[in-house]
């Protein structure tokens, strides 16, 4: 493992190149594709299907885009939404744009209706690029915009058959094959600054409406060069991504990475538990990214004498819990393992480089990161201030709110937050008089803990944890405990409302291995042994599937708002009965006694 000296040293190759990308400089995505095609123009970018794409034939692709677009009458601060699932034609759209200077509002392909009709108004769009095997989404909304909206359709090649587009929109296709596939000139993006968006992203939307947060070539670039730095990518490398390119883990950070490093990206539709492994053989990937629940599914599937049959020398992403970790890198073999912490409007971030199970890192001295932890109250998501009205920072082991100093300096490198389109959501997230008076900073929303060795751990979302007894319960902590009971092959813990009852009781959904049945009394046991006695869920809900984002995070608003009344869910429920010393099936008379407080919780 590396000391703090080591981790500095390494660090200091790749500060210059990310000093360089700075909001006011000139040079932008645009000029990167450029760049890369000039150099290599017959090195392979993109692997979709079983073909290749090389950085000339996409940098032409892409110019295609810009042309058109600027035959539309698009330029510099406009902005053009995308809704198309993963292939290469998404990343020469974008690309195209990125090149006049236009904003890309990358749409959440799962999205339909009101959070569609949503995200599209946010986005201030009145161009839309609809790719055809995302027409019903689209369908779902389209006849009750409140605004204009010109529809091109977008021919997915990639699919046999394909049904005729629908009335009301442009051949997207036809305007391109007519279009120059030589680089733009120069000029059409003359004032276009590396600090401008090149994206939109949205949230995820597990709690509410899904907000678009700007992203600018800055930090498109930035990113890229820590990410292909951190896993060592070279030119040579294959890098897999079956996450959608509508979010910044694989849209952005496996893209920019790539690119950074002239390597090939091998690109999926979707994610496939019993396909990955594969499809990592047939693409010969040296590196992968995940996120989430991913390389639990990765787990839950049968092992396979093949299991280590590739070349993958490193991964990276987020949300791989500490129960499956080493399980996780010794099955398949993987050599590193490089978690980090960040947010995609997030102004600092962590990565662990030194396979440090369940941390997401270190800073090799505080001096060099705008990141602290404070105290928070979980029951307001308040900041504690002291009795000069500043925030309080954490003491080692003590769970605290990650929160980033935003510079003053609109040039800086690093620290800027870029905020949402809405001017509310980002006011929202700004902290001010944190450690001095008028000081500001980005408010995460996530709780970590740093130990003596400087390590830090993520410990949940602020408003996932819950106070019950008088203590905060980390709902990623209980989940994490309970994964490991024998046939539970995902578990999702929230807090509920109890009738005459402060706080929130805990609760969890889990969905069970194929053929397995719940057991109440093991399951009681193994509770009492993982978890301290105010964590331990009151309520089990035994779901078939546990809904998740585009992005593989758990879905729990609804969860929480459905609770554990039999008459509403139609799923198995049980209750924790702590004299009999098992979980029990819970009906309406035990419904009865909780609300009417004669049974004591």
């Amino acid at each position: 493992m590396l000391d703090r000296l080591g981790l500095l040293v390494r660090l200091l190759p790749t500060l210059p190149r990310l000093a360089r990308y700075r909001a006011g400089s000139s040079y932008s995505v645009g000029d990167r594709l450029e760049a890369l095609a000039a150099a290599d123009p017959d090195e392979t970018y993109v692997l979709f299907e079983g073909e290749g794409q090389t950085y000339g034939e996409h940098n032409a692709a892409a110019n295609r885009v810009a042309h058109w677009a600027h035959d539309q009458g698009l330029g510099h601060g406009d902005v053009v939404a995308l809704l198309m699932e993963n292939r290469p034609e998404y990343l020469a759209t974008w690309g195209g744009l990125a090149k006049l200077g236009v904003t890309t509002a990358l749409i959440n392909t799962n999205l339909h209706g009101t959070a569609l009709r949503h995200a599209l108004a946010s986005s201030g769009a009145r161009h839309l690029v609809l790719g055809s095997e995302c027409s019903a989404n689209f369908a779902s909304t389209e006849n009750d915009l409140e605004f204009p909206l010109s529809v091109w359709h977008a021919r997915d090649p990639w699919t046999p058959n394909e049904a005729a587009p629908r009335g009301g929109s442009e051949d997207l296709e036809s305007a391109l094959s007519a279009a120059s596939p030589h680089n733009p000139e120069p000029g059409l993006r003359e004032g276009l600054r590396a600090g401008d968006d090149l994206f939109y992203i949205y949230t995820s939307g597990t709690t509410g409406l899904p907000k678009a947060a700007r992203f600018s070539h800055m930090k498109f670039l930035g990113m890229g060069e820590l990410a292909a730095w951190a896993v060592r990518l070279q030119r040579t490398d294959v890098h897999y991504c079956a996450l959608p390119l509508y979010h910044s883990a694989g849209g952005a950070m496996v893209i920019s990475a790539v690119q950074a490093a002239g390597a090939s990206v091998a690109i999926r539709r979707r994610f496939s538990a019993s396909r990955f492994w594969d499809e990592i053989r047939e693409c010969d990937a040296t590196h992968f990214q995940y996120i989430g629940e991913f390389c639990r599914y990765l787990l839950n599937q049968p092992p396979q004498a093949s299991d280590r049959e590739h070349r993958i020398r490193a991964v990276i992403g987020n949300g791989l819990r500490p129960d499956i970790w080493e399980e996780f890198q010794q099955r398949f073999g993987i050599e590193q393992i490089v978690e980090f912490y960040g947010a995609t409007e997030g102004n600092t971030a962590l990565m662990n480089l030194e396979g440090k199970v369940g941390s997401v890192g270190r800073f090799p001295f505080k001096a060099l990161t705008n990141a602290r932890l404070i105290r928070t109250d979980p029951s307001d998501e308040e900041p504690t201030r002291d009795s000069q009205g500043l925030c309080i920072e954490c003491e080692t082991g003590e769970a605290g709110e990650l929160v980033g100093k935003i510079p003053q300096s609109a040039n800086a490198a690093t620290g800027r937050f870029e905020g949402y389109t809405s001017k509310e959501a980002t006011d929202r997230k700004i902290l001010h008089d944190v450690f001095e008076t008028g000081d500001a900073w980005f408010r995460s929303g996530d709780l970590l803990r740093q130990d003596e060795a400087g390590f830090f751990y993520f410990v949940d979302r602020l408003g996932d944890t819950f106070r019950w007894k008088g203590e905060n319960v980390s709902t990623q902590e209980v989940a994490e405990a309970l994964s490991g009971f024998p046939g539970i092959e995902m578990a999702n813990a929230y807090g509920v409302e109890v009738p005459g009852q402060d706080g929130r009781a805990g609760m969890v959904a889990v969905r069970l291995a194929a053929g397995e049945e719940f057991d109440g009394t093991r399951f009681f046991e193994f509770a009492g042994r993982a978890l301290p006695s105010y964590a331990t869920p009151l309520f089990v809900r035994v779901l078939p599937e546990l809904e998740i984002t585009g992005t593989f995070k758990l879905r729990k608003v609804e969860l929480q708002k459905e609770g554990f009344d039999p008459a509403r869910v139609t799923d198995p429920l049980w209750f924790c009965d702590s004299p009999s010393k098992r979980y029990v099936p819970l009906d309406a008379a035990i419904l009865s006694k909780i609300q009417a407080g004669s049974i004591r919780l």
